[in-house]
C-alpha cells in the first residue's frame, strides 16, 4: 500500500483533487527561530502597553486585548498588590508605654525598622516632631513610627535631652538623636527630618540632597561641641539620671 505522506506524482494529483489531505509543511530551524522572535516581540509589546497599568485600567481594556494576556497581567498585578500589602504594615504613629517597649521595639520582628520619639508636653520641638512623625508614618508605612512620653518610657529621663529619637533595626539600636541641637531646633522642617532619618538606612527618601544646605554640617558640629562642653561642666546630678 502506498504511503499517502510520500512526495510522489500520484499523491500530488490526489491532493489536488482533495482525495488526500494536504501535506503538513516542514518546520525548519529558521522557522522555529522566527516564531520565537515573534513571540518575544509580542511579549515585549504587551509589556510596553500593559506593564504599568493598574488593575482598574486593565479591566477597561477587556474588549481590546487578548484575554489570555490580560489574565496574565491581572494575575501579576494582584500578586504585586498582595506583596506590597505585606510590606506596608504600619502607616500611623503608635503611642507606647514602658510595658509596650519590649513587644513594640525589641521584638519588632525581622526586617523592621523602628523610630521611637521620646517627648514631653509643653516642649515646642517635641510637638513639631510628633506632627512630622504622623506624616512620615504615612509616607513610609514599612517602618514603625512610635512615640512615648519620656518619663513614662524611661524614668528620670532629663528634659534637657528632649526631643530624643532612637532608631532600631530588628530590635537592636542603630542610632540615637539626643537633644534639640542634634535635631535642628524648633524650626525643623518635615523634609529635614526625613533626610536625617533616611541617613540611618531605615527609610528610603526620594530627596536627592540635604534640604538644610551644604553648611549645615559645620553648624551642627559646632552646636554639638558647645552642647557637649556645657554638659561636661555640669555637676554629676544630671549624669546620674541618664
Amino acid at each position: 500500500m502506498q504511503n499517502p505522506d510520500e512526495d510522489t506524482e500520484w499523491n500530488d494529483i490526489l491532493r489536488k483533487k482533495g482525495i488526500l489531505p494536504q501535506k503538513e509543511p516542514e518546520i525548519t530551524e529558521e522557522m522555529i527561530t522566527e516564531m520565537m522572535e515573534q513571540t518575544i516581540q509580542e511579549k515585549q509589546s504587551a509589556e510596553g502597553r500593559l506593564g504599568k497599568l493598574s488593575l482598574d485600567q486593565l479591566d477597561e481594556l477587556e474588549d481590546d486585548e487578548d484575554e489570555a494576556i490580560l489574565l496574565e497581567f491581572r494575575k501579576r498585578r494582584i500578586e504585586e498588590m498582595k506583596a506590597q500589602a505585606k510590606i506596608n504594615k504600619f502607616g500611623e504613629v503608635l503611642e507606647i508605654s514602658a510595658q509596650d517597649y519590649v513587644e513594640k521595639v525589641n521584638n519588632a520582628g525581622p526586617g523592621i525598622w523602628v523610630f521611637l520619639h521620646l517627648y514631653k508636653q509643653g516642649i515646642p520641638q517635641c510637638a513639631l516632631i510628633n506632627q512630622h512623625f504622623t506624616r512620615l508614618a504615612v509616607k513610609f508605612p514599612q517602618a514603625k513610627f512610635l512615640k512615648s512620653i519620656s518619663t513614662t518610657c524611661i524614668p528620670n529621663f532629663p528634659d534637657r535631652n528632649l526631643p530624643a529619637i532612637f532608631v532600631y533595626f530588628e530590635g537592636q539600636m542603630k542610632r540615637q538623636f539626643i537633644g534639640p541641637a542634634e535635631l535642628g531646633g524648633e524650626k525643623l522642617k518635615l523634609e529635614e527630618l526625613e533626610w536625617i532619618l533616611s541617613r540611618t538606612g531605615g527609610i528610603k527618601t526620594d530627596l536627592e540632597s540635604d534640604p538644610r544646605g551644604p553648611k549645615v554640617k559645620d553648624v551642627l558640629m559646632s552646636s554639638l561641641r558647645g552642647y557637649n562642653k556645657d554638659s561636661d561642666d555640669e555637676n554629676d546630678s544630671d549624669e546620674d539620671d541618664w
